[in-house]
């Protein structure tokens, strides 16, 4: 907010500096158009512009024909505002209607309508949208940082969730509140939101990798939190739970790092092949235990597929790729 500040300053005075040497009577209203044309992101300012000038334009029009038929009166003002800005709405320039009255205001202050009053209007448009334009499309702070530190934190915390649910299948006794998970949560969605808005400052060649991983991260949580219903369910401690807590602790070390290693991949495939060889349960309870741990695995399974699809391996295949 506070660099958005001194662009905003920066444009305003170049678009004042730019009118007065222009000859333009009153500079300052250059000035003003600047402030409503500063965005936060390139693309947006993109749009935003090209909607206030259009809806000035839209606005001059109209206003033009209302006080040459109808006068210079406050009434007009108000069938301006019922004619126009319904014709700005249809139009796609809902954005611009602000700047558009702005500019009919300083019209009807004017007191006169002729096509030199009009040119002048749209010279002060293009000088104070310009600017902000120019500035707006100078430079945009790079959220890559912001974007590194929310990976960061999303990691460690599925880290603690990886860590809890070895703890749990170890020891059914032990309490987890699972407040990791909500926080995890949040935390994807504020990566999404700077994602976005990393992705719109990229006009000409937009990188998509952080609003990829992040979804990656979303759709994963949810797979986790399939995971906690079904680890929920194993009440008692046995083998089976005991060597998928391993895979557990495994991914716990693995999510830490920036590649997909494949390691708890390769272990639940062992794994898997050891339960098809292991005698079948001989009671109902244990029935019902191997097989939540059954569906815990491919649940496992389905959350390893969405880091190994969405995430590109080393050249050569000599490295691998991050959970």
């Amino acid at each position: 907010m506070g660099f958005r500040v001194i662009k905003t300053a920066i444009a305003a005075l170049m678009a004042v500096l730019i009118a007065d040497a222009a000859g333009l009577h009153s500079p300052t209203s250059a000035g003003l158009l600047a402030i409503l044309g500063v965005d936060v992101t390139r693309k947006r300012s993109l749009k935003t512009i090209s909607a206030r000038f259009f809806a000035s334009v839209v606005g001059l029009l109209f206003a033009s024909v209302l006080f040459a038929v109808l006068g210079f009166h406050y009434w007009v003002l108000a069938a301006y505002i019922l004619t126009a800005f319904p014709a700005i709405v249809r139009a796609g320039f809902k954005e611009g209607i602000v700047t558009g009255s702005v500019v009919v205001f300083r019209v009807f202050n004017g007191g006169e309508i002729t096509l030199e009053v009009i040119g002048v209007q749209i010279l002060m448009l293009i000088i104070g949208l310009g600017s902000a334009m120019v500035v707006n499309m100078a430079y945009m702070p790079k959220p890559d940082n912001k974007l590194i530190n929310i990976r960061h934190d999303i990691d460690a915390l599925f880290s603690v969730i990886f860590k809890e649910f070895a703890n749990t299948l170890k020891d059914p006794s032990y309490v987890w509140d699972g407040k990791e998970i909500i926080e995890a949560e949040k935390v994807i969605s504020s990566g999404i939101a700077a994602s976005k808005m990393y992705l719109e400052n990229q006009v000409i060649h937009p990188n998509e990798e952080w609003t990829v991983y992040f979804y990656m991260r979303k759709a994963q949580l949810d797979s986790i939190q399939h995971m906690m219903h079904l680890i929920s369910q194993v009440y008692t401690t046995m083998t089976h739970a005991e060597m998928v807590a391993e895979l557990f602790d495994q991914l716990s070390a693995d999510v830490h790092t920036e590649f997909y290693t494949g390691r708890t991949e390769k272990l639940l495939q062992e794994m898997e092949e050891q339960f098809r060889v292991m005698d079948l349960p001989t009671t109902r309870e244990e029935f019902e235990l191997r097989s939540a741990i059954r569906q815990l695995c491919r649940e496992l399974g389905l959350y390893l597929k969405i880091a190994k699809k969405d995430k590109a391996p080393f050249p050569c295949q000599q490295k691998e790729n991050s959970f």
